[in-house]
């Protein structure tokens, strides 16, 4: 997606300017606030701004953007997020794949090399995105629970997936596994390694030499790369927005 493509958007709704770039604001009315409160959501890329409840919207933006110092300093290092739609790119198993739609296409999503082309109504081709992206995750990641804890003699519950900010992946005391959807838009030794990390606590629900021996075991790569991976990338896949 373009800059300008990025900036027409991110001024749709509430957004602050930071040097030349637009960046979305969530405004949050809270009834005990008694003043303005800036935070960055960095897994979001978006500011949050908290203000009285009877507080004015516009009196609120305009104390936020002047506080240029602090908002240069927080976005710096940041991204814009990208609206998925027509022209956008979506990483899948690690690779970027533009976003093709043409009405005469099938309305079912296919991959086609670096591509993702669908047909159908044009409303709503980022949420139908979403939902194809979290039913591949779903899949993909049930079958390979499965598949990692038969050859360990483990037995997996229910798999599910989420959309967590702050976890990739849950295991419960019942045996069931949670995964964050966004993981199919990792690169699959990322994906996979995730997986082995949560088989593995099928076993051992800590943290010890026996669990992270059991991770290398049940993984067929590197664990230490998928986990600096996760580190160095993980925030960037929740900027992709679906609508």
């Amino acid at each position: 997606m373009s800059n300008a493509s990025s900036e027409l958007k991110a001024a749709e709704g509430p957004h602050i300017r930071v040097g030349e770039t637009l960046w979305p604001v969530r405004l949050v009315h809270h009834a005990q606030s008694r003043r303005y409160r800036l935070v960055f959501d960095a897994a979001r890329a978006e500011l949050r701004l908290t203000l009285p409840r009877r507080g004015s919207a516009a009196k609120a933006l305009r104390w936020a953007s002047e506080q240029q110092d602090w908002l240069v300093q927080q976005v710096g290092r940041a991204v814009l997020p990208v609206d998925i739609a027509p022209g956008a790119r979506v990483p899948l198993f690690g690779t970027e794949r533009l976003i093709v739609w043409d009405p005469a296409l099938p309305r079912a999503l296919r991959v086609e090399d670096d591509i993702l082309a669908l047909g159908g109504p044009a409303d709503g081709v980022g949420r139908r995105i979403e939902r194809w992206l979290k039913a591949q995750a779903l899949e993909l990641m049930a079958g390979e629970s499965r598949a990692i804890a038969a050859r360990a003699g483990l037995s997996v519950g229910r798999v599910g997936v989420g959309d967590p900010r702050s976890r990739w992946g849950s295991c419960t005391a019942t045996g069931d596994l949670r995964y964050s959807w966004r993981l199919v838009m990792a690169p699959d030794h990322v994906r996979r390694a995730t997986v082995a990390h949560e088989v593995a606590h099928l076993r051992h629900m800590d943290h010890g030499r026996a669990f992270h021996a059991l991770v290398d075991e049940l993984h067929d790569g590197d664990v230490a790369a998928a986990r600096a991976w996760l580190r160095r990338e993980g925030r960037g896949l929740h900027r992709y927005r679906f609508g």
